[in-house]
C-alpha cells in the first residue's frame, strides 16, 4: 500500500465529484435537468442491459469507457451536441480537462483513463464504437422520456449520432425504435400547439 497513491486517488475522486453538478440539456421524466453523472450512470446500465447482444466484446472495458467518456466535463461542463458545431475544439478541451482532472493519480492509473478516453474519442475498437453508439442512444432515450421545455428541439434526435448508430444491426434497430418515440413526441407537441 502506497499512501501517496491512495491520497492521490482520493483527491481524484473528490475532483470527479463535480460531474454530479454538471447539467446537460436533457431533462428527466420529472422535468429536472439531468446531470452528466446521471447520463453516465444510465449509459453504464444500458451497456450492462444489452451485454448479451455485445458478444465477443470486453464488457469490463465497455463499462470503464462508459465511465470515462464524459469525465473531463467535471472541469468546464457539458457542451450540448446541438451547439457542438460552435465549439470545434470540444475534443481538445475535454482532453485538457481530463489531463487536469487526473493530475493527482499515479501514472499507471492516469494513463489507463486517458487511453480509454482516447480510444472512445477515436472510436478505434469494437468496444469504443459500441459505447459511442450507446451514448447517442441513451441521449435520445432521455430526450424522448424527459419533461422538456416547450421549445425543445426533438427534430435534432432524428439526425443525432446517425454515423455511430447505423453501422451495427443492434444499434440500428434500437435507433429505429427510439426514432419512432421521437416522432411521437414531435406529433404530441404539434397537437398541443395548434397554429
Amino acid at each position: 500500500m502506497n499512501i501517496e497513491h491512495i491520497k492521490g486517488r482520493l483527491a481524484f475522486l473528490q475532483e470527479a465529484e463535480k460531474l454530479k453538478s454538471v447539467l446537460r440539456r436533457a431533462h428527466t421524466s420529472t422535468g429536472r435537468t439531468e446531470s452528466t453523472a446521471e447520463h453516465t450512470w444510465r449509459l453504464c446500465l444500458m451497456a450492462m442491459t444489452f451485454e448479451d447482444e455485445l458478444a465477443g466484446m470486453d464488457m469490463l472495458k465497455i463499462l470503464k469507457m462508459c465511465l470515462v467518456h464524459d469525465l473531463g466535463e467535471a472541469i468546464h461542463g457539458d457542451i450540448p451536441a446541438v451547439v457542438k458545431g460552435e465549439h470545434p475544439d470540444k475534443s481538445e478541451q475535454e482532453k485538457a480537462d481530463l489531463l487536469y482532472l487526473t493530475r493527482s493519480l499515479d501514472e499507471p492509473h492516469r494513463a489507463s483513463i486517458l487511453a480509454l478516453w482516447q480510444e472512445y474519442e477515436d472510436a478505434t475498437s469494437l468496444e469504443a464504437k459500441a459505447v459511442k453508439a450507446l451514448d447517442k442512444l441513451e441521449t435520445i432515450l432521455q430526450h424522448n422520456q424527459g419533461i422538456n421545455p416547450p421549445d425543445f428541439d426533438y427534430e435534432f434526435n432524428l439526425s443525432y449520432g446517425q454515423k455511430h448508430t447505423s453501422a451495427d444491426p443492434l444499434f440500428s434497430l434500437m435507433r429505429s425504435i427510439l426514432d419512432e418515440g421521437t416522432r411521437q413526441r414531435i406529433a404530441q407537441r404539434g397537437d398541443s400547439n395548434p397554429t
